[in-house]
């Protein structure tokens, strides 16, 4: 069976619980996708229908959410899918996983990033104050450079170094924050809703609800955050599964009623903005509840950004710690406690695409990298149910494996509804993490041999000798 190592020998202090944990999970899910994606959605493709493509991707994400609460309870490390991966399904697929978790978080916090820098523009602008075109937009969107962008990604690395425990405070007061907005929304939305607004109801058919799923699926990209952070978990086992089910339920509940009463207030063919939320109060001629909500916004837009750099740190940490990335990826600060080298690098990065990219590409990129690590992670419980039938399960899928089975099926369907331009980009970052794998990692690894005496591979997690599955030509 596979041995488990809580000792942390590399310093992850376990200093969160299952509020924490759902904090995190709803600070994660809730932003993007109801403060911008909603209103492009509806747009675009869905109509009021974007009701539906809400529940659909809320119900993929769902099936999804029981296999990572099963893998994370059973396997508390760092590293989320990566780790999951490396066990089951071997080196090579783990580097896959790992490599296209870039996609979901460096690229999702990008996008994040271009939201808050609109609704910051829209929040000056209501007070007189315009940003500069060339300062305030991507060179694609006729601009030089999002300034603001590159400011809140700069900002959130900076907090996130301070250490684990400061971010998560830090999460709870925005988390706050933001709920309170959407609130305030529903609440004085309700009152304008004109049943109108919702006729016909399905504008785009059928089709239209589940590219809208495959498009809005980025609101919910961040829960699989919450397994990111199980090795700093007090108590994994009980907290882990509580974290990331109540996060999904109470983000998913909000994001219909949201839609619900967005659509009411607003004909479809109007919300095709950054900050649909904001104008559908300004166009019910209520300015202060507008100003009100757009602050909200950008709380929820930073927890959002906040915990996806955070768990991009521990991917990358889980990875440097099987050698699969340079060790500058593996190195703990003595005082801070936390991977500096990790987040410094990230916020660079993410900085860089918020500031030089524009949102549409970045959002179709994030969600494609999702789905595809739920599909691994379905991939793994399966896998693991057959070679470690004796593992400590706290929490046990039922009905296996049709679970896990139809997440696979569900998650690769909403990929193919995504833009044909996309799965080609898909294509590409692949085989570049390929090229990466076989001209440094596969020779570095912990199954190569070097550095082994320091770390085991699977981040301390082992399986038996013949369900072992290494790399290429490793016997």
């Amino acid at each position: 069976m596979l041995s488990q190592r809580r000792e942390n020998r590399r310093g992850l202090i376990p200093a969160l619980d299952a509020w924490d944990l759902t904090a995190l999970g709803v600070g994660a899910i809730i932003g993007t996708g109801i403060f911008v994606l909603t209103g492009v959605a509806a747009a675009n493709y869905a109509g009021p229908g974007v009701i539906f493509s809400f529940i659909l991707a809320g119900t993929v994400s769902g099936l999804a959410a029981i296999v990572y609460t099963e893998l994370a309870a059973a396997m508390p490390v760092a590293g989320s899918v990566y780790t999951f991966s490396y066990v089951t399904l071997g080196e090579v697929v783990a580097w896959l996983v790992g490599w296209n978790l870039i996609l979901e978080y460096l690229v999702a916090a990008g996008a994040v990033a271009i939201g808050w820098s609109s609704y910051v523009g829209d929040l000056l602008r209501s007070v007189g104050i315009v940003l500069p075109r060339a300062l305030a937009g991507s060179p694609f969107d006729g601009g030089i450079l999002n300034l603001p962008a590159v400011f809140i990604v700069l900002a959130v690395t900076a907090l996130i170094i301070t250490g684990t425990q400061h971010s998560a405070v830090a999460n709870k007061v925005v988390v706050a924050a933001k709920l309170a907005a959407i609130f305030l929304f529903l609440l004085i939305g309700v009152r304008h809703v004109d049943p109108a607004n919702w006729r016909p109801l399905l504008p785009f058919g059928v089709a239209g609800v589940f590219q809208g799923a495959a498009i809005v699926f980025f609101a919910y990209i961040g829960f699989d955050a919450v397994a990111t952070a199980s090795e700093e978990v007090k108590n994994p086992q009980r907290d882990l599964p509580r974290g990331i089910i109540c996060s999904l339920l109470i983000s998913t509940v909000l994001y219909v009623g949201v839609a619900v009463t967005l659509t009411g207030m607003v004909r479809y063919t109007q919300l095709n903005t950054a900050s649909p939320v904001a104008a559908a109060l300004l166009r019910a001629g209520i300015p202060w509840a507008s100003a009100l909500v757009s602050v909200g916004a950008l709380a929820g837009l930073t927890s959002v950004l906040l915990v996806a750099m955070y768990g991009q740190s521990r991917i990358f940490f889980a990875m440097a710690r099987d050698r699969l990335l340079p060790p500058i990826f593996d190195w703990i600060h003595p005082r801070l406690r936390t991977p500096v080298w990790d987040s410094l690098i990230i916020g660079l990065v993410v900085a860089a695409i918020g500031g030089l990219l524009p949102i549409g590409l970045v959002a179709e990129l994030a969600n494609i990298g999702t789905l595809s690590a739920f599909i691994a992670a379905s991939a793994a419980v399966i896998i693991l149910r057959r070679t470690a039938p004796d593992l400590e399960r706290p929490f046990r899928i039922p009905r296996m494996p049709v679970i896990p089975a139809l997440t696979i099926v569900s998650a690769a369907y909403l990929a193919l509804n995504l833009p044909a331009l996309t799965l080609v980009r898909f294509v590409v970052w692949v085989f570049i993490g390929l090229v990466i794998y076989f001209a440094y990692s596969y020779r570095k690894s912990a199954l190569a041999g070097e550095g082994a005496e320091k770390e085991e591979p699977g981040n301390g997690w082992m399986l038996p000798a013949p369900a072992r599955k290494p790399g290429p030509g490793r016997r």
